[in-house]
C-alpha cells in the first residue's frame, strides 16, 4: 500500500496524518512543496517525517498556492507504480472507511473497480473555536466535533478521490478522477468505482484549527487563478462573520461529536453521503 501527500506552507497536521496511515501504509510518498531553497517548511517536515520513521520523497521548489501544480505532482508520483494502489490524502486529511483497507482493494480486484471516493467531515474544536495544536494534542478529542460547514460556507467542492490505481489521474484538488477521453468520475456513479453504498470514504478534515485563520487570509490576498482564493475568502468572511466560533447547533452544519477513528460513530454519515453526492451533480 503507497500513499501520496504534499506538504507545504504548514506543518501542524503533518505528524498526526502520518501516523494515522503508519498501520495501513508500507510505502510513504512525501513531497515537500516549498518556495525556495533554504525555505523553513523543508527543514521542518522532513524532521517530523524523520519522527515517525519516515523520509520525505522529494522537495519541490514552486510557486506559493499553486493547488493546480500540487495535484499534477501527485499524479507524476502515482503513475510511478500505474498497477498499484494508492491513498491519496492532504497532510491534513485523515481518512475513515468502513471496512479493512485491504478488504475494499480484494473487492476491487475481484470486480474490477479502480478507485474509491468519499467526502469532507469537517473538524473543529470544543465550542466550534479553532483550536491551537501541536505534535503532542490528541487532535481527535481536542477537535472533536465533525460536521459540514466549508461546502455551506465557501462552495468548496466536498467530493474526494481517496484510493487508485496509479494509473489514473485526478483532477485539481484530487476530487475526482480524470479519464483519458476527458470524461471526469463526476456523478454518483462510474463502473469502475467502488460502490458508494458499500463504502463512502470519511475524510475528517483537520483543517481548522488556530493556524489555518492566517492561511486563510494570506491565501485570500492572491489574484491567481490556480489558488483558488475566493473560495478562501468566503471562508474567512464567514468566520468572520461567526465571530471566528461556529454554531454546533446549527442544523445545516450537522455537527455530531466523534472522537475517534470509528466510521460508525458519526451517524448522520448517510445522510451526508446523499448530501455530497448530489453536489457533483449540479
Amino acid at each position: 500500500m503507497n500513499l501520496v501527500t504534499v506538504c507545504g506552507h504548514n506543518t501542524t497536521m503533518l505528524y498526526h496524518m502520518l501516523r494515522h496511515y503508519k498501520p495501513n501504509v508500507k510505502n510513504f510518498f512525501v513531497n515537500i512543496y516549498a518556495n525556495y531553497e533554504d525555505d523553513p517548511i523543508i527543514e521542518e517536515a522532513t524532521s517530523i517525517c524523520r519522527e515517525v520513521g519516515i523520509e520525505p520523497y522529494k522537495i519541490w521548489i514552486e510557486e506559493r498556492f499553486n493547488w493546480n501544480r500540487v495535484t499534477e505532482i501527485i499524479n507524476e508520483v502515482t503513475s510511478t507504480k500505474p498497477d498499484e494502489w494508492w491513498i491519496v490524502a492532504d497532510d491534513d486529511e485523515l481518512q475513515v472507511y468502513s471496512k479493512p483497507i485491504n478488504e475494499i482493494i480484494q473487492e476491487c480486484e475481484d470486480n474490477g473497480w479502480e478507485f474509491v471516493t468519499g467526502g469532507f467531515l469537517d473538524r473543529i474544536g470544543e465550542d466550534g473555536c479553532f483550536p491551537k495544536i501541536n505534535n503532542d494534542s490528541d487532535i481527535w478529542k481536542e477537535m472533536p466535533n465533525a460536521g459540514f460547514f466549508r461546502y455551506p460556507l465557501s462552495k468548496a467542492e466536498a467530493n474526494k478521490v481517496t484510493l487508485l490505481k496509479g494509473k489514473h489521474d485526478v483532477v485539481s484538488g484530487q476530487h475526482f478522477i480524470q479519464f483519458d477521453d476527458g470524461t471526469t468520475s463526476w456523478g454518483t456513479e462510474h463502473p469502475l468505482r467502488y460502490p458508494v453504498e458499500k463504502n463512502f470514504t470519511q475524510v475528517h478534515h483537520f483543517k481548522w484549527d488556530y493556524s489555518v485563520l492566517e492561511r486563510l487570509k494570506e491565501v485570500g490576498k492572491s489574484t491567481a487563478v490556480e489558488t483558488f482564493a475566493s473560495e478562501y475568502r468566503l471562508m474567512l468572511s464567514a468566520i468572520e462573520y461567526l465571530g471566528y466560533k461556529l454554531d454546533l447547533n446549527d442544523r445545516e452544519f450537522m455537527f455530531e461529536r466523534v472522537e475517534e477513528p470509528n466510521y460508525t460513530q458519526y451517524r448522520k454519515w448517510k445522510s451526508l453521503t446523499e448530501k455530497i453526492l448530489k453536489i457533483s451533480d449540479l
